[in-house]
């Protein structure tokens, strides 16, 4: 008898395109995180697995209106997507962020919705 066994990524793309609340906490952690030393370089990949996983970055260009291969760059290790970008995309992916951070008592709040009203929130 053979065992068939499937990589640890691909389960997790499965997980993302299928779990809409394993992608939700997904981005929240990395959001969560991304005042950390390589933190933005994480959620930028992240965000690029919760495309991946949900139609890949044809499908996420022609939702967007924006060139692929600027998503590509924009949406990678070393990318820096404009805010507007950004937010294109995670609309797209059907996903609302926000994150507000009190440098007094160093407390982030972060929040990660979908569009189905779905919120997951955390305070450090």
């Amino acid at each position: 008898m053979t065992i068939r066994t499937r990589s640890h990524e691909d389960s997790v793309l499965e997980m993302l395109r299928d779990d809409e609340a394993f992608a939700l906490e997904y981005l929240s952690v990395a959001l969560e995180e991304i005042d950390e030393a390589g933190g933005e370089d994480a959620f930028l990949v992240a965000v690029r697995r919760v495309a991946e996983a949900r139609g890949g970055m044809l499908s996420l260009s022609q939702n967007t209106g924006l060139n692929r291969a600027n998503l590509y760059r924009s949406i990678a290790v070393g990318g820096d997507p404009k805010l507007s970008t950004l937010l294109k995309v995670l609309q797209a992916l059907g996903v609302g962020m926000s994150k507000v951070v009190s440098h007094r008592t160093k407390r982030p709040s972060v929040a990660l919705s979908c569009t189905t009203g779905s919120v997951i929130q955390y305070r450090g």
